[in-house]
Parts: structure tokens; sequence; C-alpha cells
């Protein structure tokens, strides 16, 4: 029996198992190509994980950062506006400060309070003056009262104000909805109450400073005006009390006229005189003292009795001006005027006239004709020098008219004394004889072109000597 023939392995099986071993080494190369690659993907996902930390701290940290920024800008911003806001609250106390201060008229700084206020600081205001009378329908809130009564500003609104300073009280039942700032006008004492209505449902802190401020302000504006009104009145009404009733004198009818200053203090240092001499004649006089106000006012009426008592002893306007002058120099030092006098004898044809420092008079002959008598005026009265005055003689032919007056007739700050002059020449020159036989109305065409349409800085003296027509 023959038994069964056993295959030997091949070239075939040998190969196999050669790839099989060659198959098994390539895939433990995979695998660890694999593993690595995985390893390196586990560092690459650390990696990315730890950038992604970064990244997102780095968000964090920005992300504050801009917080912060815009923190600091807000607070930036808020301070700007702070200070903008002060900036226009102090320009505004300076602007408004000024224009109440610019007058010296109480109705002008009362007028200019609404202008400035309403409508950005308030919506309406009431000034209420203890010494002005009451009227029917003046309503004063609780808080102007109590004001008026503690010397204290106060604030009535539905909600306590909270200001600096301010007291609070329920609201007015004048004002119900909106809140009301009542401030005392105090300069020495308590002379009114300012009350303001709220712009909005409330007054802002740093705003009610600033008004408590301009009310203080107002306070005392209101009491220079109210000190200049007195100072004004006592000076014109002792003006007035000296100037002369104008005496009768043959052949020779007066006119005259005095307005006080309108704008100023400058009030009290003109004056006009006539009076009759013991030997006839008649004496004329305009002057001017330099300053205004009531000490000019005095010096004034001593200047004006001194004249009188001098002319007592002697008819010369020269001599009587040398007289005046030696008395003011030695009396009187660092005060001067000017001064004119003309003396007048019944039947004589001429004027003898003398002037300290005085603008030249005026002659209107019958026919029109005017000129001027510039003959050069001696020193004023009262400089430290010592002087002696001329006399100067004129013709006045009957029907003739004499103008004497003051600088503040004829002289503009911006133009001089000149052309003012020249006007009053000119207007003298005009005038129609019948307007020459009412010698007051005569004054009162003189002045009107020269002074009465315009505001005066000086006060004014006109004194018209007509003589009698042949």
């Amino acid at each position: 029996m023959t038994a069964p023939d056993a295959r030997p392995a091949g070239p075939d099986d040998s190969t196999l198992a050669e790839a099989v071993l060659a198959a098994d080494a390539g895939t433990a190369a995979i695998l660890r190509r694999l593993d690595e690659t995985e390893r390196q993907l586990r560092l690459h996902r650390e990696e990315l994980h730890q950038t992604n930390q970064g990244v997102l701290a780095l968000h964090a940290e920005l992300d504050a950062a801009a917080r912060t920024q815009r923190a600091l800008l807000d607070a930036e911003r808020a301070a700007r506006g702070e200070a903008e806001k002060a900036r226009r609250l102090l320009t505004f106390l300076a602007d408004a400060s000024a224009a109440v201060t610019a007058s010296l008229d109480q109705e002008d700084i009362l007028r200019c309070l609404p202008e400035l206020l309403v409508p950005e600081y308030a919506s309406g205001i009431d000034v209420w003056l203890f010494d002005e009378p009451a009227r029917p329908d003046d309503a004063h809130s609780a808080a102007a009262v109590a004001a008026a009564r503690h010397d204290r500003p106060q604030h009535a609104g539905p909600r306590p104000g909270a200001l600096p300073g301010i007291d609070d009280l329920p609201p007015s039942a004048l004002s119900p909805d909106r809140p009301l700032l009542s401030i005392p006008l105090t300069v020495r004492r308590t002379s009114g109450v300012l009350t303001l209505t709220a712009p909005g449902d409330r007054f802002d802190a740093d705003t009610s400073v600033m008004l408590v401020e301009l009310a203080r302000r107002t306070a005392i504006a209101l009491d220079n005006a109210r000190r200049y009104e007195q100072h004004r009145d006592t000076a014109e009404v002792l003006q007035r009390a000296q100037l002369t009733e104008l005496p009768s004198a043959e052949g020779l009818r007066l006119a005259a006229r005095y307005l006080p200053a309108t704008r100023g203090l400058n009030i009290g240092g003109d004056w006009y005189d006539a009076f009759p001499h013991p030997d006839g004649s008649l004496l004329t006089v305009v002057g001017d003292v330099t300053g205004h106000g009531l000490r000019a006012a005095v010096i004034m009426g001593q200047l004006r009795t001194a004249l009188r008592a001098y002319a007592l002893e002697d008819d010369s306007p020269a001599r009587i001006l040398t007289r005046l002058h030696r008395m003011l120099r030695h009396q009187q030092p660092n005060l001067y005027a000017t001064a004119v006098i003309a003396r007048f004898r019944p039947g004589d044809p001429r004027v003898v006239w003398a002037a300290a420092g005085h603008p030249p008079a005026l002659v209107r002959a019958p026919g029109g004709t005017v000129r001027v008598l510039d003959t050069r005026p001696g020193v004023m009265l009262g400089v430290p020098i010592p002087f002696e005055y001329a006399d100067h003689t004129a013709e006045l032919p009957p029907g003739s008219t004499l103008v004497l007056y003051t600088d503040g007739l004829v002289e503009r700050r911006a133009q001089g004394i000149d052309p003012g002059i020249e006007l009053l020449g000119r207007t003298l020159a005009a005038l129609d004889e019948s307007v020459l036989d009412d010698l007051d109305g005569c004054a009162e065409s003189l002045l009107k072109p020269l002074v009465h349409d315009c505001e005066r800085d000086d006060d004014v003296c006109i004194l018209l000597c007509r003589t009698a027509p042949s």
C-alpha cells in the first residue's frame, strides 16, 4: 500500500510567510506612526488649549482695560462737563455783574434782571424792595417773607432742594408746582428780596450758589444807586436854592435857565447871579466850579457869597475876580472855578466885563449880527499863581442881547468847545426879533438845539441880558 504523497513546502509558502512577516512589520511601523501622530495630536491639542486659554485671558484683560478706559473717559468727560459748567456760570456771573453795576439808575438795574435770568436760570423773577410803596396787587411768598425775616436764602418746593447754604420750606401757594428761591438783598442792611421761579422742576446746586452771589452784587448796585440819587437830589436842591431870582433894572431885561446834568454826578458846580450895586449899576455873573456833587454845590455857594461881598466894595469886574482868585487860592487849594462878570450902567451903551478861564460871551446886535467877545480870559480862579484880571469894554447898542453861559451848554466830549460856540452863535443870529422880545422864550430857543435832545454830562447855566430897544 502506497502512503499518500506528502507535498513538500514549495517556494509559494515561504514567500507567503515572508509576506506575512513583512506585513506584520509594516503594520507595526504603521502603528508606531499612528502612535506618534496621536502623540503629536495630543501635544497640538494641549498647545491649542493653552493658546485658547491665553486668548481668553487676553480677551478678559482687554475687556477689563476697555472698561477701565471707558470709566476714565466717562470720568474725564464728567470733569470736563463740570469744569465747563463752572466756567459758564463764572462767565455769566461776571457779565451779569457788569450789567447790573453799569447804571446808577435803580429802574435800569431792575429792568435788566429779567433780561439776564429768564429763561435759562429762572422762568420768572420778582423783586420786593422794602422802601418802595406797596401796590394793591403785591403778593409775597412765604419764602420771601422768611428770607426777609431771617436774612437767609429760602427754597420752597414740592421736595427739598438740599441747596448749599439755603433753608428748605414747603411748597409755596403762589407756585405749588415749581420751586421758588428767595434771596435777601443785603449790603449793610436787608433792603429787599429777590425771588426766582425755577426754570424746571428744581434748582441746580451750583447754579443756586451763582444766583446767591449775583443777588449780593445786585444789592450793592441798588444801594449805590440809592445813595447816588440821595447825593444828587441833595446837591440839586442846594444848587437851586442858591440860584438868584433875577432883579429888574432900568433899560435892561434878564432871563436865565439852569439845567442839571442828566448823567453821572456832574451837578452842583454851575451858577448864575445878578444883583444891583450901591452905585446904581447892575452886576451879572455866571460861574462854574470844577468838580461835581455836593461839595461843588457848597463851594459854589461860598464863591457866590464872597463875590457879592467883594462887589459891595468895588464895582470893577476885574478887581472882584482878582480878590476872588486870591481867596480861593488860600482857602480852597486844589479847587478851581471859572467865572465871567458883566457890569451894566443905566444909560451907558457899553458893558464892562472880565473873565477868569470862562467861555466867551456872545453879543447879538439889533440887526442879527453876532460877535464873540473872545478877548483872552484870565486864568481860572484858584490856580496857584498870582494873577490880576483886566476889565474889557464892549458896545451894546439899544436892542442888543448879551449871552453868558457855562461850558455845559457848548462843550461835547468828542468835539470840544469851538463847534458848540459856533452853533450857539448861529442859533442866536437866526432868532426872530419877536422871539427876542420874549426873553424867556429866547432862552428856551437857544437851549433846545444844543442840549434838550441829548444826554448831558454836565449841568448848564445860561443868562441873557437884553438892552431896551431905542
